[in-house]
C-alpha cells in the first residue's frame, strides 16, 4: 500500500505536495483544473514502474520504464517539459510503499533519460489501474489502434493501460447471471471470490450486465432478454461495467490500487452513494483507492462513511499556492466545494424565509 506521499516538488502544476498517512481510501479534491487528476498520474505512474520492473521477462532498468512511463501519460515533447514552469529546482518525487522508498529527480532539460532513481520496493505481482472520467468500453478498438499500431500521441497509458487490461474479458461477460454463482462463489467470471459480494452490489446498480462478443470484438449491455449497443448504453453504466470486468477477469487482485478520476462523473447521486459503498467493501479486501472529485456528494458521503466505520480517509486539496492534508474522520475539510454548497443551502433557507 502506498503509505506517504514524502514530497513533490516542482511537477507541473504540483509545486510542492506533501501528503502523509496515507490510507485505504484516499480523497483528493478541488476545482476544475487544480491538479487533482494530474497528482492521480503521478502516482499512477510510479505504482505502474514498480509493478512493470522486473516482470517477466523485462529487462529494462526502472529508470527507463519510469521514463517511458511519463512520457506516454503525460505526452511531453520532453519529459523535462513536465519541471514547473519558472521553477529553480528540478522536478522531484518521493513516495513510502509498504515502508520502502522510491524516489527520482530529474530537470528541465532531460530529454528521455532519467539519471537520479532509488527504489528500495521490491517488485510487485498486483496491478494498479486508472479509471478516468470518461468510460472507454465504447472506444476500447480505436485507443488500442491508435498506440499500439499507429503509436500516435493522444490517448494517454492511463487509457492504453486500461484498454489493454479489458481486452482480457471473462469469458462469461463482465457481469454473471443473476442469482447465478460459479465455484468462485461470485456471479459470473473467473474473478476472485473475495470480490463476489461487491460485485453483486455492482450489478443490482446497473440493472443487468455487460457481455463482450469474442466474435465481432464488441460490448453490449444486456437488460432482460434485451440487448443494447455498447455506443448507446448510458455512461454511467458502462463506467460501473469497467469496474466489474476488472474485478472478473482476475487483473486486479487484492493488493490492487485502484485511481479513480471523477467517480461521480454521468452518475446520479444515488448512484454515487452505492458506489462508494462498494468502495469501502473492497478496502476491506485489501484494494486501495485513490479518488480525485469536485462533487459535494462525493466528499459527503465519504465523510459519512468515515465517521460510520470510524475509519480514517486522508484528504487533500490546493489552498492558494499549497496542498493542503486533512482526514475526514475528523470533520468536513475547509474547501471550495463545500463552501459553495453551505454558500447555496443557506441561499435557499433565505429565501424560503423570506
Amino acid at each position: 500500500m502506498l503509505n506517504e506521499i514524502v514530497e513533490i516538488n516542482n511537477f507541473g502544476p504540483l509545486a510542492k505536495v506533501s501528503w502523509p498517512n496515507l490510507g485505504p481510501i484516499n480523497l483528493v479534491i478541488g476545482e476544475n483544473d487544480s491538479g487533482k487528476t494530474f497528482l492521480l498520474k503521478v502516482l499512477y505512474s510510479v505504482m505502474r514502474t514498480l509493478e512493470e520492473y522486473k516482470r517477466g521477462e523485462d529487462r529494462r532498468t526502472a529508470a527507463e520504464i519510469l521514463a517511458e512511463k511519463l512520457y506516454w501519460t503525460f505526452q511531453p515533447d520532453k519529459i523535462g517539459d513536465l519541471v514547473t514552469k519558472g521553477a529553480d529546482a528540478a522536478l522531484s518525487c518521493a513516495v513510502q510503499f509498504d515502508a520502502h522508498s522510491f524516489k527520482y529527480s530529474f530537470g528541465k532539460d532531460t530529454t528521455r533519460q532519467i539519471a537520479t532513481l532509488e527504489n528500495h520496493v521490491p517488485p510487485r505481482s498486483s496491478n494498479s489501474i486508472f479509471l478516468p472520467a470518461k468510460e472507454i468500453l465504447s472506444l476500447l478498438q480505436i485507443i488500442l489502434k491508435s498506440r499500439e499500431q499507429d503509436k500516435e500521441f493522444g490517448f494517454d497509458d492511463t487509457y492504453l493501460d486500461l484498454a489493454r487490461a479489458l481486452r482480457q474479458s471473462p469469458k462469461t461477460g463482465g457481469i454473471g447471471k443473476t442469482g447465478g454463482t460459479g465455484a468462485t462463489g461470485q456471479t459470473g467470471g473467473k474473478g476472485y471470490p473475495e470480490f463476489g459480494k461487491s460485485r453483486q452490489s455492482l450489478e443490482k446498480i446497473l440493472g443487468g450486465r455487460i457481455e463482450y462478443d469474442e466474435a465481432t470484438g464488441r460490448w453490449q449491455f444486456k437488460k432482460g432478454k434485451q440487448k443494447f449497443p455498447i455506443g448507446v448504453t448510458a455512461e454511467g453504466i458502462k463506467k460501473i461495467a469497467i469496474l466489474d470486468t476488472l474485478l472478473g477477469n482476475r487483473y486486479l487482485d487484492t493488493s490492487s490500487i485502484i485511481f479513480f478520476d471523477e467517480p461521480e462523473s454521468a452518475l446520479h447521486p444515488v448512484a454515487i452513494s452505492q458506489l462508494l459503498d462498494i468502495v469501502a467493501v473492497l478496502t476491506d479486501q485489501g484494494i486501495q483507492f485513490f479518488l480525485a472529485s469536485h462533487s459535494y456528494f462525493v466528499v459527503k458521503k465519504l465523510f459519512l462513511i468515515a465517521q460510520k466505520k470510524n475509519i480514517s480517509i486522508p484528504v487533500i486539496s490546493p489552498q492558494d499556492t499549497r496542498w493542503t492534508p486533512a482526514n475526514l474522520k475528523d470533520g468536513m475539510p475547509e474547501n471550495a466545494i463545500i463552501d459553495e454548497s453551505i454558500r447555496l443551502y443557506k441561499e435557499e433557507v433565505g429565501w424560503a424565509l423570506a
